[in-house]
Parts: structure tokens; C-alpha cells; sequence
């Protein structure tokens, strides 16, 4: 391959699966293939629920074997939670699930220390009880927080088995509710009255920066030909996502679709005012120092986990069956903390809808589609509160992810928010991770000729509003608000 085109292995972790994808870059092209992809199946021990760290490590190197040859890796994964390390850098068991029960009432024993309003105008994050911050306090006592000398968010865990070389990424390092959004440096002063070390974590790195090399033993594990760089990425699956949104201009708000849908604006600056906290909107740090200013909503986890109760029907037969469901015949919120724990959610909805007096939905298709109309209301109300308290206006709503292949929800989403919606690309996060890899390896300029190399070469759909506005209005005052 031509010194002008190089090819680039993605780390890409989700929730309930990763893959190692190949991209392809040159001038005016961008290719992207899967080489592997691997289940990511959490698992309920004794004491709780914990990652299979050690699986996904190995569906890591398998991935970078079936790759080939590649001038440059990158890794991003889901965000909060992390890794323990002692002495010898080895790793202090399993990391805990952010789904795990152990942060339940925690967040009010920080909040006595430092009251919730005060902990948002130092830190920018949205209340969410799985934050590292209140993960750290939860872990106060055990037996692991107290032997470790390092501490590794999931990406750089793996960037350092990979390398020997350990460092903290920023735009991850932002969802800790750690870091100063205004400083982009770690927020020393909160983290003393709290009693958390920041001394546990490695230095930060910013998206671009050198990782290190692979070692030996991985280029023999892998087959791959040395010396082989890791990049620093957008390391928060999020970053990587919104690097992709293939937008022209600043007038535009993005959903990333998944596991969870989050929705809201990339902004030049923090939104830290106590409205924006009452609303529950986070300022997470982005590529070039921008700021990802978003809504966390539950998103299609309520649909995933429903699927897994039925054993898996045929999911494009059921969303079929639900399009010729009457709209908006019951709706729930879908970023209400009670859909946060996995099992019985048919029930769980079905109870919410019998308590808000609406009609229970019976059959999988009206289950189904009380879940899109609601994600579909949840992404109209978090675009408009956040236009609203950051005083930006938007034109289009990019839906980037894994729901842009759900071409239901998409539409319902155009129709909820009144706006266009361009739909696509599908693998954003695996996107956003190639181009920062590219940019840093002199192929790609800035954040706008990235998006404009995305729109150039990845399929797009657009979606034009229908249907009664008044009607999705109506909808929202049957549901309690964040």
C-alpha cells in the first residue's frame, strides 16, 4: 500500500459485544471492514455483577490477527467503569459492572460531602449512579481499592496489556465526574474533600497521542510485523461517535444509538448552569476540546433486553408488526432509572404504562412499539431542552449507530423532533476511531474535512418529518419528566 493510503485496526467495545474493524484511508476514501467480532457477556458471581475482562481481551488479539497488517491501533470502549491494578500491574479481579447494585444510595453519602449543585458547577456531569466517582466511594473499603497503585478506565487497561504502557484518555477520563470540563485537567480540589486519590490514575492523554508500541509478546500472539504504534483515540465509544457525525456546520444535534441513546449538541464550551442540572444534561469532554453536551437516555437497551425474554424472535418481522401499530397508544420514559437493571422488562413497562393510566400493550408488537415511540419522545424532548439551555439553534438531527439500521425508530424520531434526520453511519464509533488514528498519522485534517470524507463515502438516509406535532406534545405530559 501506497505511502498515501494506510490501513488502521479499530478497538470498538460495546455493551453486549466488540469487534476489531479494519479501515481503509486515502485521499477521498475511507473503507471499513469487520475482521472479528466477539460477545461481550457480563457475568453474575457471588458478590456481584463484573465484566469478562480476560474474554474480551482475547477477542482483542484474535481481532488483531484476523486484521493483518495494520500501521496504527486504536481502542474505544463503553465509559465509568475500570480496572484495578497492584504493585506488579496486575490486575485486581474482575471490573465491576456499571449495572452492578453496589452504588445504590451512594450518590446522597457524596452528596453530603459535596451537594449535588456544587458538584455539577465543578464537574459539568449529569447525575447517573454508575459514575466512576460514586463507583470509587462504593469501593472505599474493599480489599482491592486498598492494595491498588493504578487505576485504568477499560480502553487503556487494554492499551496497556497491549503495550506496557499506561495512560488515562481525556474525553473517558471526562465521564468519572473527576475532571473540570472547563480545564480539561483533573479537579484536584473536589477529589480531596471526597477522599478519592487522583494519584490511582496514569497521566491523561488527548485523542492523537502516541500510546506506545505492541510488545513482543502481542506481535507473536497476533502475528503482526513490528513495530506496530497504539493511538490514542476518542476512547469513549461517545467521542469516537459524534467525530463521525457527517455534519455540515454547527446547526445540528446527534444521537448515538445503541445500548444506550445519547442525545444533545457538540459545543465549544461547558453548559454549568443549575438548569442545565435540574434538566440532567452532562458536559462530557470531545474531540479538539469541544464539549459533547448530552442527555444519557436508556435507549435501546429496553428493546434488547425484551428480545433476550422472548429468545430472540425475528427482530425484522416484529418491527414490521409494530409500524402497523396505532402511535403513541401508550408511552413510558425511557431514561426513568427503574429500566436501568437487566430482566423482567415487559413487565417493567407494562407496569409503568398501568401506573401513568395508559393502556397496556399485550403482544411484542405493541410492547415494541411502545419502546420506539418512547425513545423517539425521549430524543424530542433532549434536543429540544438542549437547544434550549445552550442557546443553540439546530437545523437537522444526525442519528449516528447501531439504531440507524432501525428505519422505525429513525422516522419516529423525525417525526417526534419535527426535524430532518440523516441516518447514518451505523459503525460511528469505529468511524470516529479510524479517523483520529489517520488524523494523527497525517492523512485526514481537521474535525471538518472528517466529516466532510464521511458524508463523501458512507451511506446516508434522511428522514423528513410527519404526522401531528400536537400529537407527540400531548404524549409527553402523560409521562413524568427526568
Amino acid at each position: 500500500m501506497s505511502e498515501h493510503h494506510k490501513t488502521f485496526a479499530a478497538v470498538d467495545l460495546g455493551a453486549s459485544s466488540g469487534r476489531v474493524m479494519v479501515g481503509r484511508v486515502g485521499p477521498g476514501t475511507l473503507d471499513l471492514t469487520e475482521a472479528h467480532r466477539f460477545p461481550n457477556r457480563p457475568v453474575r458471581v457471588p458478590e456481584g455483577l463484573r465484566w469478562d475482562i480476560l474474554s474480551l481481551y482475547a477477542g482483542v488479539l484474535d481481532g488483531l490477527r484476523a486484521a493483518g497488517r495494520v500501521d496504527s491501533v486504536g481502542i474505544d470502549s463503553w465509559a465509568v467503569d475500570y480496572g484495578l491494578l497492584d504493585a506488579d500491574g496486575a490486575l485486581l479481579g474482575n471490573p465491576v459492572h456499571y449495572r452492578d447494585a453496589r452504588t445504590e444510595g451512594v450518590a446522597e453519602q457524596v452528596w453530603a460531602t459535596v451537594p449535588a449543585a456544587e458538584l455539577y458547577a465543578a464537574t459539568g456531569l449529569q447525575y447517573a449512579p454508575f459514575n466512576t466517582l460514586y463507583q470509587l466511594t462504593a469501593a472505599r473499603s474493599t480489599p482491592q481499592l486498598a492494595h491498588a497503585e493504578r487505576l485504568l478506565l477499560i480502553p487503556d487497561l487494554l492499551a496497556y496489556w497491549l503495550t506496557g504502557e499506561a495512560g488515562t484518555e481525556l474525553t473517558n477520563a471526562s465521564t468519572t465526574q473527576l475532571i473540570d470540563p472547563r480545564t480539561g485537567e483533573w479537579a484536584y480540589g473536589l477529589a480531596e474533600r471526597l477522599g478519592i486519590d487522583l494519584g490511582l490514575f496514569a497521566p491523561l492523554r488527548r485523542p492523537g497521542d502516541p500510546a506506545g508500541l505492541l510488545t513482543p509478546r502481542v506481535l507473536e500472539e497476533t502475528g503482526l510485523t513490528g513495530p506496530v504504534p497504539v493511538t490514542t483515540v476518542g476512547s469513549h465509544d461517545t467521542a469516537s461517535a459524534v467525530a463521525a457525525v457527517p455534519a455540515a456546520g454547527e446547526r445540528f444535534a446527534y444521537i448515538c444509538t445503541g445500548t444506550w441513546s445519547l442525545a444533545g449538541l457538540e459545543l465549544a464550551a461547558p453548559v454549568l448552569t443549575e438548569a442545565s442540572r435540574a434538566a440532567n444534561f452532562t458536559n462530557e469532554l470531545g474531540l479538539d476540546g469541544t464539549v459533547r453536551y448530552l442527555r444519557n437516555i436508556m435507549g435501546l437497551w429496553l428493546l434488547q433486553e425484551c428480545l433476550r425474554e422472548w429468545d430472540h424472535p425475528d427482530l425484522g418481522a416484529l418491527l414490521r408488526a409494530a409500524a402497523e401499530i396505532p402511535p403513541l397508544r401508550s408511552v413510558v420514559d425511557a431514561g426513568d432509572a427503574v429500566f436501568l437493571a437487566p430482566g423482567r422488562m415487559p413487565a417493567r413497562i407494562a407496569d409503568a404504562c398501568r401506573t401513568t393510566g395508559q393502556p397496556v400493550p399485550g403482544s411484542r408488537a405493541e410492547i415494541t412499539r411502545c419502546i420506539l415511540d418512547s425513545l423517539a419522545l425521549a430524543h424530542r424532548r433532549a434536543v429540544d431542552d438542549a437547544r434550549r439551555l445552550a442557546d443553540h439553534p439546530v437545523d437537522v438531527v444526525h442519528i449516528v449507530g447501531g439504531g440507524t439500521r432501525n428505519e422505525l425508530l429513525c422516522q419516529l424520531t423525525a417525526d417526534a423532533c419535527g426535524l430532518p434526520v440523516v441516518a447514518g453511519p451505523a459503525e460511528a464509533a469505529a468511524l470516529g476511531n479510524v479517523l483520529v488514528q489517520a488524523r494523527a498519522h497525517g492523512l485526514v485534517g481537521d474535525r471538518t474535512a472528517m466529516r466532510r470524507l464521511l458524508a463523501r463515502t458512507q451511506p446516508l438516509r434522511r428522514y423528513e418529518p410527519r404526522g401531528d406535532p400536537a400529537a407527540w406534545r400531548a404524549a409527553q405530559n402523560r409521562i413524568a419528566g427526568p
